[in-house]
């Protein structure tokens, strides 16, 4: 692989970067480039800001989730014939599992030859800021930083702090990025708002990216994306397709927005077609194999979701029948009976599962999980594992029993996932390249459930 590419990297959660990270990709195809974007890690939400500069599906590139010659896989098979592929790391650059770098930025730039740029936030700092980049060049021997960018910092210190900063540690400095209230992205309970929220986020990312051909040397960035290493190219197993053409409907609006896009497009590998619709305002999709609710902010339209009747009723008599479906967290909580809403107030939910969910005032059992199973169910047999996430404040009476979550590197485990032959509905994200025959299993009860509504329907 040659693609020209670069990682974006912060020292710490709250640098800006993602704000920066826009701004970069909204300038690089304002010049007429190609590219194509990955999120370093289990996020959701800022793929959608990716996504809405490029024009095309973000990704994630996770170093738990995925080994490394995965990681290097799907990074070839997404960013062929771009002009540039452009990475956004997660958290603080060595920020890893525990208190290790292991599936940290710098572990991505590392396993992938990927050259990072360090995005520094410089408000309160003056000297300072170049104190804290020469800690991230030496906490390792080979740091993969080779930029910098300086946020939140005044076009007339920048030149002072440029000239330090390259005279002292021979590292180009990039550019900067001058406080911009006016473009910021907005925060809540998960994270950033998603962009379809933001009524102006395309001016804003015009903003950004004018602010950005002026303030930042895009020539430099992708002089620095070309130093990348050649990765040799990776084959990893992928099941069989299913001999069957199956429909899989896959709930995503407003409400249930958070899908890995590689998930997607393994589905659609292994012979699936993806029907979506919402169930905030659509009736069921007819004919369908299987289902998937992906997670989301269920909670801020629990009303609107308890209104739409017909679809809810739909659902639940579809999975009676024995639909094939994977809920994951806010889907989880969909197919409840009842949902608290983020304003309060319970609602009706789809009812297929007993229980409810009910907000808290903290994030409930958060991180990166190792799943086992303790039986037999719609994704795998009891005694296998595979990696997952979670990320929730909201809980509920039925967290299910299915599985046992254990934090990595630590002694925390729970119970949880309630699953059988049909359905898979939990708290925790699958992530399928994690083990491929996830997913055919999943298209496999899709297909045993397609031959029987067939001949159901021929008698």
């Amino acid at each position: 692989m040659t693609t020209p590419r670069m990682m974006l990297a912060a020292a710490s959660s709250g640098s800006g970067k993602t704000t920066v990270a826009c701004a970069i990709l909204q300038a690089l195809k304002n010049r007429g480039l190609n590219g194509v974007s990955f999120k370093c890690g289990p996020d959701y939400i800022d793929p959608m800001f990716h996504q809405q500069s490029l024009g095309i599906p973000s990704r994630n590139l996770d170093l738990f989730f995925a080994n490394e010659k995965t990681t290097r896989y799907l990074l070839q098979k997404n960013s062929m014939g771009k002009d540039f592929a452009f990475i956004e790391g997660v958290m603080g650059y060595y920020d890893g599992i525990a208190t290790t770098s292991t599936a940290s930025s710098w572990h991505l730039a590392k396993a992938t030859g990927t050259p990072s740029v360090l995005v520094v936030n410089c408000r309160g700092m003056s000297v300072s800021i170049a104190a804290q980049i020469g800690g991230y060049l030496s906490y390792e021997k080979d740091s993969m930083v080779r930029g910098v960018i300086l946020n939140q910092i005044s076009k007339s210190l920048y030149p002072e702090i440029k000239a330090l900063i390259e005279e002292k540690y021979h590292i180009t400095v990039c550019g900067y990025m001058p406080k911009m209230t006016d473009c910021s992205l907005e925060s809540r309970h998960l994270g950033l708002v998603t962009a379809a929220e933001i009524s102006d986020l395309n001016q804003r990312l015009e903003k950004l990216g004018a602010q950005a051909e002026q303030s930042i040397d895009l020539d430099a960035l992708l002089k620095i994306a070309a130093t990348a290493s050649e990765l040799s190219q990776e084959t990893i197993f992928i099941p069989q397709k299913s001999a069957i053409p199956l429909k899989i409907g896959v709930a995503k609006d407003k409400a249930f927005s958070f899908y890995y896009e590689d998930n997607l497009d393994l589905l659609r590998e292994l012979g699936a077609e993806l029907v979506f619709f919402s169930p905030l305002t659509d009736a069921l999709p007819q004919h369908l194999d299987g289902l998937m609710i992906g997670g989301g902010y269920p909670e801020l339209y629990a009303a609107q979701l308890a209104q739409n009747q017909l679809v809810r009723t739909q659902l639940k008599e579809e999975l009676d029948k024995g639909l094939p479906c994977i809920a994951e967290c806010g889907g989880f909580q969909y197919l409840q009976q009842e949902l608290e809403a983020k304003e309060g107030g319970l609602f009706p939910m789809v009812g297929f599962l007993q229980g409810k969910s009910w907000r808290t005032d903290s994030l409930k059992r958060f991180g990166y999980v190792n799943l086992t199973a303790q039986q037999d169910n719609l994704l795998c047999n009891a005694g296998e594992s595979f990696p997952a996430h979670e990320f929730h404040y909201w809980d509920s009476e039925i967290t299910g029993e299915t599985f046992t979550a254990q934090k990595p590197l630590r002694k925390s485990n729970w119970k949880c996932v309630v699953a059988h032959n049909d359905f898979w509905c939990g708290y925790p994200h699958l992530y399928f390249y994690s083990n491929p025959q996830m997913a055919k299993n999943f298209l496999n009860r899709c297909e045993s459930y397609h031959v029987r509504r067939e001949g159901e329907n021929n008698e």
